[in-house]
């Protein structure tokens, strides 16, 4: 995992090293171990690095005689296959980022066909002075642009466009709105009104500062109907593909261990590590100990036990909440009020103190079905199923005053429509739909920011191209059966790691924030009502309604705290050193 950045100046005029710099700076913590610059012209590029494979020789950015720069974040995971593809050519490094430089040489932009991995990366290809932005197609790793009539630029995070003057910074309402009644905002828009994603799997061509060219690579064809298998033949079938995807994943020169919360996903990954591992696998899970009723350790322990990992428990407790909460908010930069980020921000702490690669879980409810959305296509609940997932906002249980939430579902409406397929089951639409938004705009943001907060980089195993091929296809009643999703997941774990008690309820990851929220109420409350996002809103009926009982109203009080919070640092600038109410109290003293 790595930062990356550039820019192109639409005139003739050559890039200022300093705006290069700026951007460095802003990317720091994303690559700790060096950082790397290209100019040629009027083209700039910027590479902070996490240092993962050929820690000593894989420096970017990477280039050839014939006036080719590349520039990378995330892993290659067939890089070896591409290496013997293309066996005449003279590798530089042992980097697996490499590959897609060469590659590209071989196929032209075609060749972002041929990766297989998790990456944003940029190209620039002098000779016909061009730069290609792209992007994986599970959207794992994140890539952001401005287009000005001066310039294009690029950044791995939206602040260091806006660290280094690229970007203004106002706000878009109606992702504000998105963010707040869906915890995430949707499609290429983000919340700041000149910032635009690269999407998930689009690969964008740029001459002399224009966007001439997109495409996009889809993570699943709509043409791909379900496969007729036995559930027999599907589990043997698991067991070989999870088996490759993992030992992928493992590839590091560097120590790696998992984030380990002791449920279906996480348990899947710590008995495949553990078979695929020389030694023991630091595990680390987070405990919620003032909420026995919450807190599922013991869960954790029984597998990592049952594994012979080496397993830590990270406590996550209400001086925590106080306490790290605003820098939470400032990691999220691209925000999403995903209560979940406090304690991935805290494991992440823990864990950089022996890791630089943490696994995890995120995409096997997505590829396998086990949302509660998915079992209600199934059985007689079925009828259920052909309600749109996500029809009802956080807040329209509160009858918000008319208009201040306008629009907040527009964009999940257009991806619905765009994900149609007369060829796919509900329960398939409903995941393309996820895998399209949900996935890449709020999981796997939070875990990329969460961990990049602490120079870590984070994989995940379920999404990869070859799991996703065999497990959207599946019928759906290998992913759901008897109101359980996630069906052959809990067959295999059930007959490999039995401590792992695979057929228990999901319990979900749900940190106790109502109850730590009502514990500061008398503190927060005030704050909110007197801070300016808010009464820029005029949400003072809305505050009021929500915090008589935040206990009850647990994520509509935490999106309204982490977005006074995320506001205060982003758009105010207040710094997020403080605990929650040093920072609420600065932004009320500025309104």
């Amino acid at each position: 995992m790595c930062g990356i950045a550039g820019i192109v100046l639409r005139e003739d005029r050559v890039v200022d090293r300093s705006l290069l710099q700026k951007l460095a700076t802003a990317l720091a913590h994303r690559g700790p171990d060096g950082s790397g610059f290209f100019v040629k012209g009027s083209v700039g590029l910027v590479h902070t690095r996490l240092a993962i494979m050929d820690v000593d020789g894989g420096t970017q950015p990477f280039e050839t005689p014939e006036g080719v720069a590349l520039i990378a974040n995330g892993e290659i995971y067939n890089d070896l296959d591409i290496r013997e593809k293309l066996s005449d050519v003279v590798y530089q490094s042992g980097s697996d980022c490499e590959s897609a430089l060469h590659l590209y040489e071989n196929e032209g932009v075609n060749f972002v066909d041929g990766l297989r991995g998790m990456y944003a990366l940029a190209l620039y290809d002098s000779g016909p002075s061009t730069l290609i932005l792209t992007r994986d197609p599970f959207g794992i790793k994140q890539l952001y642009y401005i287009s000005t009539p001066a310039f294009f630029a690029f950044a791995s995070e939206p602040q260091a466009l806006r660290a280094a003057g690229l970007a203004e910074g106002a706000l878009r309402p109606t992702q504000r709105n998105e963010l707040l009644q869906l915890k995430f905002t949707t499609g290429a828009e983000t919340i700041y009104e000149d910032i635009y994603r690269v999407l998930p799997g689009e690969t964008l061509v740029i001459v002399k500062g224009e966007i001439v060219a997109r495409r996009k690579r889809r993570l699943v064809s709509k043409d791909k109907a379900r496969v007729s298998v036995t559930p027999r033949q599907a589990c043997a079938q698991l067991d070989d593909i999870l088996t490759e995807s993992v030992s992928a994943h493992l590839r590091a020169d560097v120590p790696y261990g998992l984030f380990l919360s002791g449920g279906i996903d996480s348990s899947v990954l710590a008995a495949l590590m553990a078979r695929l591992s020389p030694q023991p696998v630091r595990m680390f899970t987070a405990s919620f100990p003032e909420f026995a009723a919450l807190d599922e350790t013991q869960k954790a322990r029984r597998v990592a036990r049952a594994v012979k990992a080496d397993h830590h428990i990270v406590p996550v407790t209400g001086k925590d909440f106080w306490a790290h909460l605003p820098r939470v908010a400032a990691a999220l930069d691209d925000p999403t009020a995903d209560a979940s980020a406090l304690p991935t921000f805290l494991l992440a702490h823990a864990a950089k103190k022996y890791l630089k690669v943490v696994l995890s879980g995120e995409g096997a409810d997505e590829i396998f079905g086990g949302y509660s959305r998915y079992r209600r296509t199934q059985s007689f609940l079925r009828f259920l199923g052909q309600r749109k997932g996500r029809s009802h906002g956080i807040f329209d249980s509160f009858v918000p005053p008319k208009g201040l939430f306008e629009k907040w579902r527009e964009g999940l409406s257009r991806t619905e429509e765009e994900e149609k397929s007369a060829l796919w089951s509900p329960l398939q639409t409903l995941q393309a739909v996820d895998c399209a938004e949900w996935l890449p705009n709020d999981l796997l943001v939070k875990f990329d920011r969460c961990l990049m907060a602490h120079g870590l980089e984070g994989r995940t195993p379920f999404l990869d191209p070859l799991v996703a091929a065999f497990g959207f296809p599946l019928p759906d009643t290998i992913k759901v059966q008897k109101g359980m999703g996630k069906w052959i997941l809990r067959q295999w774990l059930s007959d490999t790691l039995p401590e792992a008690e695979a057929w228990a309820k999901k319990a979900g990851f749900n940190p106790p924030v109502g109850h730590w929220i009502a514990a500061h109420k008398q503190k927060i409350e005030p704050l909110l009502l007197s801070h300016p996002a808010l009464q820029k809103m005029a949400a003072e009926p809305l505050v009021k309604k929500v915090f008589l009982d935040p206990l009850e109203n647990a994520q509509a009080a935490w999106n309204l705290t982490f977005y006074a919070l995320w506001y205060s640092h982003h758009i105010l600038g207040i710094s997020a050193e403080g605990n929650i109410g040093d920072v609420l109290d600065s932004a009320a003293n500025l309104g």
